[in-house]
């Protein structure tokens, strides 16, 4: 009999490797509390949290938090039903209402996850016959979703423009294309040049879905993301996100204008077959939304902390996987996967949790500590993380 986990042999024998080292597990780490979006008890230890992609600290937010329990109390703990059975509550719409009125636009959807969100919208709009650009540093969730819908796949190197036009260049004049982008890449925390690439699909009459579920909050004057702050977002033919990241909640969503978008609730796959949101989450989704369009003081802060730390972590020697920060997201770049496990064990041991990110899911086969900036950090923490890092990396020998 075929073993079909035989095809893992390779990835066990490596993280046997690792483990035998002394190394813990980078990917078994257990929140035994959380205390606040910044702090939790790891491993029986106060852990300052810089891994957790709470970006506007929105987790313990009052307001959120009283409004998931009255929608719990009022509505019971799930719907047991997908959105196009019983699985519409009026949480549900109002949580559709306020997506509309933070990115100003006609319609939304809300889906369970934002990967379900990325497999639904791109496999449904580009099928058998079409073909969907991608950056070659795409997520998973877009891998995924061009390939349940059976188009062509074409990728581009990782935020070049010049590479995206030679691709749209090629292709057949009259075929549907559709180009995904990110605004934010979660890896490395690079942000795409919405502005010329938006430009080039326009011109070469290809519809855009951006992908901003690292950069909704946060980036732009209100929040609405790196096509909001390249000026390009009335261009745009749909925003996907998510609210496991700045909103602090689970779930995935669509924005878009298009006069034709409510047709998507019938062909979505992962939206019609799967069950609902319960209506506690899409309660404090709701609540956490309204609350960041008046998030500018927050947002202004979460810029502070992201450029303190890239410039703090780049005197001390790292190597940073951009130049200057453009995000949330700090990516400090290490040789192998041994390092980067050694760094990782020693922050933790300091009290600081980050990822600790590994081929496939990285960018050109590298290994990477990521770490993802709270608007609820305070400036004393940010220090204090500075020194965790400098002790670390001078334990471990990275600097």
């Amino acid at each position: 009999m075929t073993d079909l986990l035989s095809k893992f042999d390779p990835l066990i024998q490596e993280r046997e490797a690792l483990l035998s080292t002394g190394v813990a597990d980078p990917y078994a780490v257990v929140m035994e509390e959380v205390k606040s979006p910044t702090v939790a008890i790891c491993n029986g230890r106060e852990t300052i949290l810089l891994g957790t992609y709470n970006y506007m600290g929105m987790t313990f937010d009052d307001d959120v938090l009283h409004a998931g329990k009255q929608a719990l109390d009022d509505f019971g703990s799930g719907t047991t039903g997908s959105r196009v059975l019983n699985g519409t509550y009026q949480t549900h719409k109002e949580c559709e209402d306020a997506l509309k009125e933070f990115y100003a636009m006609d319609h939304a959807m809300v889906f369970s996850t934002g990967y379900q969100a990325n497999l639904g919208m791109i496999s449904a709009l580009a099928g058998k016959g079409d073909y969907v650009i991608i950056d070659i540093d795409s997520h998973a969730s877009i891998y995924d979703g061009c390939s349940m819908g059976n188009a062509e796949i074409v990728a581009f190197r990782h935020n070049d423009v010049e590479a995206l036009e030679k691709r749209l260049r090629r292709l057949p004049e009259e075929a549907g294309k559709l180009v995904v982008l990110e605004g934010v890449y979660s890896m490395l925390g690079d942000v795409a040049p919405l502005k010329e690439m938006i430009a080039l699909c326009k011109q070469y009459g290809a519809m855009t879905l951006i992908d901003e579920a690292h950069s909704m909050g946060f980036i732009g004057e209100n929040g609405r993301g790196v096509a909001e702050a390249a000026g390009v977002i009335d261009d745009v033919d749909f925003i996907l996100g998510t609210f496991s990241k700045s909103v602090g909640t689970v779930g995935g969503f669509c924005v878009s204008n298009h006069p034709k978008f409510e047709i998507m609730r019938l062909v979505c796959r992962p939206y019609i077959f799967t069950a609902s949101l319960p209506p506690s989450v899409v309660a404090t989704a709701a609540t956490s939304i309204r609350k960041l369009m008046h998030a500018g003081n927050k947002r202004a802060h979460l810029w502070e902390n992201s450029k303190r730390l890239h410039q703090g972590l780049r005197d001390m020697g790292y190597r940073l996987g951009t130049p200057e920060a453009q995000s949330g997201i700090i990516a400090v770049m290490v040789e192998d996967m041994l390092e980067g496990a050694r760094l990782w064990q020693a922050l933790l041991e300091n009290g600081l949790y980050v990822n600790l990110a590994r081929p496939p899911a990285t960018p050109l086969g590298m290994t990477l500590l990521r770490c993802s900036l709270c608007a609820e950090h305070t400036s004393e923490q940010v220090t204090q993380i500075l020194g965790m890092f400098e002790k670390a990396g001078k334990e471990v020998g990275v600097i």
